[in-house]
């Protein structure tokens, strides 16, 4: 189970988007991007955020911590931004906290090089996961404490908006990955990553989403069978037929200089 926390303030907006994500402070003492039920395409988002960013955890990936946040009918009450304030007011209830990281740096393509490796890791585990929203304009990467951290995976999972189209050998075009053009065997990550990848893992993973945000999903009579069809359509993504990643049209993989900030993150300088 996620963590249940409860919003104690509002502190600003992160107008990136169209989500309107909100940074909050907790009774945990902690500072988190909250990602509002009512935002966007809704709850779905906060589904995908969750299977997505947490199988990424398990697989080995940096990913911020995750909790529940219960948000008061008060903090949209007390918000001067009439705006911000409709969504408070609306997503009263349970929403979703991302672990702020404070004075982490967005990544940037033409001044680190990534590890091959890793690369490839994450540009086979965004395939995976149907994930469209990590290219070189929009990485949703983070370097942190000297690492990279994945974040924001609500456009992953986008099959679950017309669930009857679902394909898990839809092919995934990895040509605008942000990552796609440091990485090394692609297909080499893959069957490593899909070797960790099981039943008891994705139940575990799936199980992390609260009832309330599965309830009602047209088609299905109750939350376990939404659970049950993220499993089934991720063991089959991973362990059938590989042959969704396709590689064409990549571009050419930039080149960082001597004491640039991928010298400093790789340990390169100082």
């Amino acid at each position: 189970m996620l963590e249940r926390i409860a919003a104690t303030r509002y502190v600003t907006p992160l107008r990136e988007g169209g989500s309107l994500p909100g940074v909050v402070e907790a009774d945990d003492l902690g500072t988190y991007v909250v990602k509002f039920r009512e935002a966007g395409q809704g709850r779905r988002v906060l589904v995908a955020e969750i299977i997505a960013a947490e199988l990424g955890r398990r697989l080995g990936f940096r990913t911020p911590e995750l909790k529940l946040i219960d948000l008061d009918p008060q903090l949209g009450i007390r918000e001067p931004d009439e705006e911000v304030q409709d969504l408070l007011k609306a997503s009263t209830g349970l929403n979703l906290a991302v672990d702020f990281l404070p004075g982490a740096l967005g990544f940037e393509p033409l001044a680190w090089v990534a590890d091959p490796r890793f690369a490839a890791r994450v540009v086979w585990f965004d395939g995976l996961i149907h994930n469209i929203d990590r290219s070189w304009r929009n990485p949703n990467l983070l370097v942190w404490h000297r690492d990279t951290w994945l974040i924001d995976h609500g456009a992953a999972l986008w099959f679950h908006h017309n669930w009857k189209t679902a394909d898990p050998q839809r092919p995934f075009d990895a040509g605008d990955h942000v990552l796609a053009p440091f990485a090394a065997d692609v297909e080499a990550a893959g069957a490593e990553l899909a070797g960790q990848i099981t039943r008891e893992l994705l139940e575990t993973v799936t199980a992390l989403v609260p009832d309330e945000w599965l309830d009602g999903e047209p088609g299905f009579a109750a939350p376990g069978e939404v659970r049950e069809a993220y499993v089934g359509h991720l063991l089959r993504r991973a362990h059938g037929p590989r042959e969704w990643l396709v590689r064409a049209q990549q571009r050419e993989a930039p080149k960082a200089g001597p004491g640039s900030v991928g010298e400093f993150w790789r340990g390169g300088s100082r």
